[in-house]
């Protein structure tokens, strides 16, 4: 009798299932390590250099949206407000920037420039940049270092009014003088901070025993404020400042007197336009400017003899996240001036 595998019969060879690897000839060699990638990196694979730019991966390149690290400077791409964009063309967006296809409908929805990724590197923000533009949208490339929103928030202490001038008290002693009518945008967000801190017992098991949790929240209402004569982001906090400019309008409690100073200043000001938007937009800020948590160790502690313990405290803040866009409304607004 044959045997069962005498009657199979021959197929041939079996397609991959898989696209093969790009051929020797369309690998791109670094110029740092000297180690080849594949045509469609925007970077090294191995040491981060930015890749040379051939006619080849020019047309094969896809940005990998490498986030930047806590205290490196990003790059984002900015997507510009638009009518009437196709959902095949929403949806070709939304996988390039690995978002869906609703994130970027609401994205253009807004009517404000909003971002829509931000990457480590100014070669793959150009990169996005240039394929979203092929598809027919607007959009721009913003770094960090142009938006200048490290150390240029000045937190005001306290300020009297003139007629025709406030003066700002910052950084201790120090006093500004400005105009009203140099004003040009007024911002107001809420800030929000919570502190997880644990502390754990050290034992011999593999996880440590947790004999006390804390959770801490802080909630805080700030008014942003810049004029055409610097560059800085004054920030009026309702937690630190001296209300005793609101005079006999001055209330008892700090939040009340911070919607009753935004009153004023919104008053005076009458050049500054008045944006609340912050609020509404926060979690589509979360797409692109995710608020990071931070952890910190307080270190060991000897209880008793034999006995050891450590402290860990998370904090989450959605601080730097209202500067980004804080200083994003600024830059757009500040060109129309």
């Amino acid at each position: 009798m044959p045997k069962d595998n005498e009657n199979i019969p021959f197929l041939g060879p079996v397609e991959p299932s898989e696209p093969l690897g790009f051929p020797a000839e369309q690998m791109i060699r670094c110029e740092e390590c000297l180690r080849a990638n594949p045509p469609t990196r925007v970077s090294c694979l191995y040491c981060v250099a930015p890749l040379p730019l051939t006619e080849s991966s020019a047309r094969l390149r896809k940005p990998v949206l490498r986030q930047p690290e806590k205290h490196q400077l990003g790059y984002n791409n900015i997507l510009l407000p638009m009518e009437g964009v196709t959902t095949e063309v929403v949806n070709d967006a939304a996988a390039l920037v690995k978002l869906s296809g609703e994130n970027v409908q609401q994205l253009l929805s807004q009517n404000l420039p909003m971002p829509v990724a931000r990457t480590a590197s100014r070669e793959e923000a150009e990169l996005v940049t240039l394929r979203l533009r092929d598809l027919g949208l607007k959009c721009v490339t913003i770094g960090d270092e142009e938006l200048g929103s490290s150390n240029v928030v000045k937190r005001v202490r306290a300020m009297s009014f003139e007629d025709e001038r406030v003066v700002i008290y910052h950084s201790g002693t120090e006093e500004t003088g400005i105009l009203w009518s140099d004003v040009f945008l007024i911002l107001t967000a809420r800030l929000i901070e919570t502190t997880v801190e644990i502390k754990e017992r050290m034992t011999r098991k593999k996880e440590n025993e947790i004999i006390d949790t804390t959770e801490l929240f802080r909630d805080e209402v700030v008014i942003d404020f810049y004029t055409t004569t610097n560059s800085f982001t004054w920030r009026v906090g309702a937690t630190g400042f001296d209300f005793s400019c609101l005079g006999s309008e001055k209330a008892l409690v700090a939040n009340e007197n911070i919607i009753r100073l935004q009153k004023v200043i919104v008053a005076k000001a009458v050049n500054a336009q008045f944006d609340d938007s912050y609020q509404r937009v926060r979690n589509l800020l979360e797409l692109a400017w995710g608020t990071q948590p931070e952890t910190q160790s307080s270190g060991w502690r000897r209880e008793r003899p034999g006995l050891r313990s450590i402290g860990v405290a998370t904090t989450k803040s959605n601080e730097s996240q209202f500067t980004r866009y804080s200083r994003l409304r600024r830059h757009f607004l500040f060109r129309t001036k």
